[in-house]
């Protein structure tokens, strides 16, 4: 059985924090790569070394009065993989003033190569520290009238269970996530899940801990990761219909005409809004979908071409081979080889 070293996750654990928030994020990491094994009588390998930080290590006191201890000082971490903000379970503003030493440790971390998510209110955090400035964001729909309002720079979504943006700076390589209120936070987690282990072992994780995932198809997952936070709202419902119908013929002039401009001006907003041209979107779009359906099992080469809006083998091929630096059968042989 390969050897897999775990990665590593740091929640934040503060006084005030939502308890089936923090219990719940460490259950569905720590679990990873271990319950579906146990249910097979297979040798377990756990994926995620989770530690609950707080500030001094100290007692955490849950809003619901459960008192958790921490594994850890956050002062001592250094680097991790992902960093999670759990739900603020107690008042906001309260939770906030009282554990605004947090903030310059979460700010130190996003200048490293670490993933910083946030679920629900948790988001308050984050956009305290300044990490979600003129970035896209969501948090629970019943706090988004006073975030908009204490957050103004911040790019709220929240009709999106989850959003995700890149790091402010080159020195910030990681992504920051943010999920919305609820069940959103299961959402998040099999997203980060597929980031760091594959879709196959997120599907494990959701089979075993019974999630219905409201992503419901892997067209949302392209969403997140092609999808470029900006405020170009045509460019947005293009990108839209790009991945609605990526598997049907897609002219520039034809999408330049259902968005009312010329093909001229829709390149042109396209890489002032995405870094990239219409047609190298689509082909972004199409080259992530072959890549979730090469992972998910065995497919035919010119199955697979068809399924995502090729009819030329070669050119997929190509394509393919440009994105990726493998071909469709090395891309698959490499999954294969990793996975569980």
């Amino acid at each position: 059985m390969p050897y897999f070293k775990p990665f590593k996750v740091i929640i934040i654990g503060f006084d005030g924090v939502l308890g089936s928030a923090l219990t719940g994020a460490l259950d569905i990491f720590s679990f990873t790569g271990v319950s579906w094994q146990r249910f097979l009588d297979e040798p377990v390998e756990p994926r995620f070394d989770v530690q609950i930080a707080s500030l001094g290590g100290a007692d955490i006191r849950c809003s619901n009065r459960l008192i958790m201890q921490a594994h850890c000082d956050i002062q001592n971490i250094t680097e991790c993989d992902l960093l999670l903000i759990p739900t603020i379970g107690d008042s906001i503003d309260k939770v906030l003033s009282r554990n605004a030493t947090l903030i310059p440790h979460l700010k130190r971390l996003a200048d490293t190569k670490s993933d910083i998510a946030s679920n629900c209110s948790g988001a308050f955090f984050l956009a305290a520290a300044g990490l979600l400035d003129n970035k896209v964001a969501t948090t629970h729909w019943g706090y988004a009238s006073k975030f908009k309002a204490d957050f103004p720079l911040v790019d709220l979504q929240e009709n999106q269970f989850v959003t995700q943006s890149k790091g402010q700076s080159a020195d910030q390589s990681g992504n920051i996530f943010c999920a919305a209120g609820g069940s959103a936070f299961y959402d998040l987690a099999l997203l980060l899940i597929e980031r760091y282990c594959g879709r196959e072992v997120s599907t494990q994780v959701a089979k075993t801990q019974i999630i219905d995932s409201k992503r419901g198809n892997q067209n949302s997952y392209t969403n997140v990761t092609l999808h470029k936070p900006h405020s170009d709202q045509l460019v947005k419902q293009v990108q839209e219909f790009i991945e609605q119908n990526f598997q049907q013929p897609l002219q520039i002039s034809s999408l330049a005409a259902m968005a009312n401009i010329t093909p001229r001006t829709l390149n042109r907003r396209f890489q002032s809004a995405v870094t990239m041209r219409p047609i190298e979107y689509i082909q972004a779009v199409r080259i992530e979908q072959a890549k979730r359906l090469l992972e998910l099992g065995d497919v035919t080469i010119k199955s697979l071409a068809d399924q995502v809006g090729y009819d030329d083998i070669s050119s997929f091929t190509r394509l393919f081979k440009r994105a990726t630096e493998l071909t469709p059968k090395e891309y698959q042989e490499k999954f294969s080889r990793l996975a569980i």
